[in-house]
Formats: C-alpha cells, structure tokens, sequence
C-alpha cells in the first residue's frame, strides 16, 4: 500500500506543477468537505478548476480515467459545491482529468479539461 500511496503522492505533485507551468493558481490540495475530498482546486483568470488526478505504472489493466466513476464524479460535484458555498465564489467551476502513467524512465501527463459536468442526477 506504500508504493501506491507514494505513486499516487507523486502524481498530484506532478499534476499541480502541470497546472502551474500552465498558468493556474493552486488554492488547495486535498481539500475535504464531509467525507469527500477534491485532489486539486485550483484557478487562472476564467475558472476554479476542481481536478481529479489518478496515477497508474504503465502495466495498467484499465485506464486510469475509467477509475473516475459516476460515483466519483458526484462526490467530486458534492464537494466542490460546498467549496463554492463556503468561500462564496462566483466564477464558473470545471471539472478536470489528470491521468499519470509512470514508465520505466518518465511519467505520462494527459490533462483532460472538461471531463466531466456536474448533473442533477
């Protein structure tokens, strides 16, 4: 469980410097609210961006974005909905997609924007 735990520490610090050479502010890391938690929130002019990152090795048997269930999806929703309402935000949220897959010498970044949308069902 340690080498999972550090793979996946490792892909949200790979994730959030992504975001960061791409223009984007970092509010919060692992951010709770209930029993729910959002790996990255963060911000460039237009949106707050609630990501998901998911890190694999490269002898995945699914892709790392089919673990992004509709179950994952609406605790994602549920948490960013109490972020907007605590900190009171009026700027359009996003929901995105960090996939890592470590290989023998390099990780793989996609950066999925849009992802998913926060439905009423």
């Amino acid at each position: 469980m340690a080498e999972s735990h550090n793979l996946g520490q490792k892909g949200e610090d790979l994730a959030a410097d992504h975001l960061e050479k791409a223009g984007f502010k970092i509010l919060f890391r692992n951010w709770k609210w209930g029993k729910n938690e959002i790996d990255i929130i963060a911000e460039n002019q237009n949106f707050i961006v609630f990501v998901e990152v998911k890190t694999r090795n490269e002898d995945f048997k699914m892709h790392p974005v089919t673990a992004v269930t509709k179950e994952k999806q609406k605790s994602i929703i549920w948490a960013a909905n109490g972020y907007l309402q605590k900190f009171k935000i009026d700027k359009e949220g996003r929901f995105d997609i960090i996939t890592i897959i470590k290989t023998v010498d390099s990780y793989q970044i996609d950066h999925i924007e849009g992802a998913f949308y926060p439905t009423l069902r």
